[in-house]
């Protein structure tokens, strides 16, 4: 991996880090800039109202791409996996084919979902609360692969490597993410070639990619080509620089691994064009929306209309799609003309509840904090 350090302008031309500058928080009345707007064209969010597909539809998944697509050969790639193991292995698509074949129903949300709603913000892309999705993915188990090539005992993490390739706070890369070996072994970590029953899409990463249940999407390596075991922790900069929460810029922080408790509102009604404000006729309606959580199920979800201050319970949909798939949640509303805030959070079963407003971190990570649809319902 390239360092700044390492690119150092010459008469031959700038710098490779010339062209990316060091990350910043928006000035308090900073709008949304060219280059947020060019990234939020690029990557998308789920339309809030699909939230009404059990499994979300592979064109309205959220999507985030930190560099280009590559261009990939789906008959003449291989991964390979090598590093602190016995025996190196090399394998084709067609080889990961033959292989034991699982189908998971898994939720994917982006670690920066709703960084745009914190003040002050942290300039990049610029998510509301829409980067999330629900997919089956269908692969093989990665753990046996490894088991395979032989761990030695002294691994701690595993690195995949993806064929996507940039630059990012003055640091040239191809795009990297590590598990702890523990993670990386355990049984529901898929090596995914489709995506709701076809092969995957190239933004989606064909032809291959990595499916890390209850993680954040950032773990989901997409277009990997290999994998690495390592004897010492990875420090490539996704890991050690990027991905973590963070109070202040000299902050070593924490790491963005499992996906906070969230639950979101599917908006009633039918929205303005811009702001997207919800108009409602009076009547009765029915609430409902998703909730999910990457540390342990969810066992319930609270519903507000007034944007926090009272609560009742939703009803749960029964489980039945696996502890990594969001579960659907719905609860009966009269509506009476008047202007509402609706809001719903959810709790799981670690005892995690998602808060109504959200700590601050510099990153923009994690930030679960309620959702709130503004709804107008008029007067007959």
């Amino acid at each position: 991996m390239t360092t700044l350090d390492d690119l150092t302008s010459s008469s031959a031309g700038p710098a490779v880090a010339d062209v990316s500058g060091p990350s910043r928080l928006a000035a308090p009345d900073e709008t949304i800039s060219a280059e947020e707007l060019q990234l939020a064209a690029r990557n998308h969010g789920i339309p809030l109202e699909a939230l009404r597909y059990d499994v979300t539809p592979a064109g309205l998944h959220y999507l985030l791409i930190h560099y280009d697509i590559p261009e990939l050969d789906p008959a003449t790639h291989t991964l390979s996996i090598g590093g602190a193991v016995d025996r190196p292995l090399t394998v084709t698509l067609a080889d990961l084919r033959e292989r034991p074949r699982v189908t998971r129903q898994v939720t994917l949300e982006c670690a920066g979902n709703g960084r745009a709603l914190l003040h002050p913000r942290p300039v990049s892309q610029p998510w509301l609360v829409e980067a999330v999705g629900n997919a089956e993915w269908t692969g093989t188990p990665l753990a046996p692969l490894l088991r395979e090539a032989g761990i030695d005992p002294d691994v701690v993490d595993v690195v995949f490597t993806g064929a996507d390739h940039g630059v990012e706070r003055g640091i040239e890369q191809d795009y990297q993410r590590a598990l702890p070996v523990a993670d990386a072994l355990r049984e529901e970590v898929l090596l995914a070639y489709e995506m709701n029953g076809a092969p995957l899409l190239p933004q989606h990463g064909a032809p291959l990619r990595l499916i890390v249940p209850g993680w954040y999407g950032m773990a989901h390596v997409k277009w990997v080509h290999s994998i690495e075991l390592r004897t010492e922790p990875f420090e490539g900069y996704q890991n050690a620089v990027a991905y973590r929460v963070r109070r202040d810029a000299d902050d070593p922080g924490v790491p963005v691994t499992r996906i906070e408790p969230r639950a979101l509102v599917r908006p009633p009604g039918f929205p303005d064009f811009m702001s997207r404000r919800r108009v409602l006729r009076p009547g009765p309606c029915t609430l409902d929306g998703r909730a999910w959580s990457g540390h342990a199920p969810v066992i319930a979800v609270e519903v507000t209309t007034d944007g926090g201050e009272s609560w009742a319970p939703a009803e749960l949909d029964p489980t039945g799609a696996g502890d990594f798939a969001w579960r659907r949640w719905r609860h009966e509303w009269v509506a009476t003309p008047g202007r509402y805030v609706l809001g719903a959070r959810a709790t799981d079963a670690s005892g995690r509840t998602q808060p109504v407003e959200q700590e601050w971190n510099r990153g923009g990570f994690a930030n679960n904090m309620m959702q709130r649809v503004e709804v107008v319902v008029p007067a007959e």
